[in-house]
């Protein structure tokens, strides 16, 4: 009986999913639809992760990282690093706010929670990462700068493997014996090899004239996929815990997302960037990668536990990027309006 009511719940949870991905009022909302699939499938039905892993749980999640940030990488060019030097403000701006705020957030709001150290180490790992894979699609959704969103992503994984390690050292350091060297080189194999070996696939599929938006788009849906899993792995792994401590954690992480999105923005604002900048650059400080946090954590730090936060905080921020989208996007889409009725009298 509990085994058919799991499957019931499974089997609702898929549908809902897709029909968030099928009708176009809610299509914005398809991937952080299937992230929270992933996620409730991961608790109602462990065994549809847990019982089929090919590798131990964290090589898997290792596999899967980088088979994600592969897809990222090869949806860049090298004229994304180049830009660096057009919009060098933004860049600049985007790095220090994302490394700066978002560590200090998973640790703050951790504090005042009282949450366990091993929890508090997920939400300062989880804050020390990247921006995520999913930032430059919500961006293009909030009407934000999408070239500047693509580089700032491009440039915060390739100073993860130095900047991470030293944030979780700063915070976590009275908890933890950080492994730094072993951050760094986990980092460098899972992150950013991947991605310069898909930077690389993008060249040889433009120099072979192989359809190459098909291609991107293809290995965007892959990066997607991958990121899916391992969110569901991470909840299958940890339900007991998840179940136990969710609801507080749920909270932290809703917390440490939104004032992500309210300091990058008003962060960017304050250093002079326009409003279609400030956007991108709050977008990019509150999502992060929470797979790569999720790794560090199974992999390196050998703390499965560390490893709860990213997983449910990559649900929480494609809906709530999602839903900040749709009303930056409806606000640009007003203000539009506004100014043809001025200039048609």
């Amino acid at each position: 009986m509990e085994v058919s009511f799991s499957l019931f719940g499974l089997l609702l949870v898929i549908a809902v999913a897709l029909t968030i991905a099928t009708l176009p009022q809610t299509r914005t909302y398809s991937f952080a639809s299937w992230v929270v699939a992933a996620v409730l499938a991961g608790l109602v039905y462990p065994q549809i992760y847990l019982q089929y892993l090919p590798f131990d749980y964290s090589q898997c999640l290792s596999i899967l990282l980088q088979v994600a940030m592969f897809g990222m990488g090869a949806t860049l060019t090298v004229k994304d690093f180049a830009r660096i030097l057009k919009i060098p403000k933004g860049v600049f701006v985007g790095a220090v706010l994302q490394f700066s705020i978002m560590p200090f957030l998973g640790w703050i709001v951790s504090k005042a929670l009282d949450l366990p150290p091993e929890l508090m180490l997920g939400m300062i790992l989880l804050g020390a990462s990247p921006g995520g894979i999913s930032s430059n699609v919500i961006t293009y959704l909030a009407k934000g700068n999408v070239a500047l969103s693509v580089t700032m992503t491009a440039v915060s994984t390739l100073l993860a493997p130095v900047m991470t390690p030293l944030m979780v050292y700063l915070y976590a350091r009275q908890n933890i014996d950080v492994n730094y060297v072993g951050m760094f080189w986990s980092i460098l194999a899972t992150v950013v090899v991947p991605v310069a070996l898909g930077l690389i696939a993008n060249g040889l599929m433009n120099r072979w004239e192989w359809d190459q938006k098909l291609a991107e788009k293809r290995l965007a849906a892959t990066s997607m996929i991958a990121i899916c899993l391992i969110c569901g792995l991470i909840a299958a792994k940890s339900q007991e815990q998840i179940v136990r401590v969710g609801a507080v954690l749920l909270l932290a992480v809703f917390l440490h997302n939104t004032f992500g999105y309210l300091l990058g923005y008003w962060g960017g604002r304050l250093a002079g960037l326009n409003e279609q900048d400030s956007r991108t650059v709050a977008i990019e400080v509150g999502l992060q990668n929470g797979g790569m946090a999720a790794n560090l954590a199974a992999d390196v730090l050998k703390n499965p536990s560390a490893a709860i936060a990213p997983a449910l905080f990559a649900p929480v921020m494609n809906v709530t990027g999602s839903i900040l989208a749709s009303i930056w996007s409806q606000r640009s889409h007003d203000s539009a309006s506004i100014s043809d009725n001025h200039c048609n009298p």
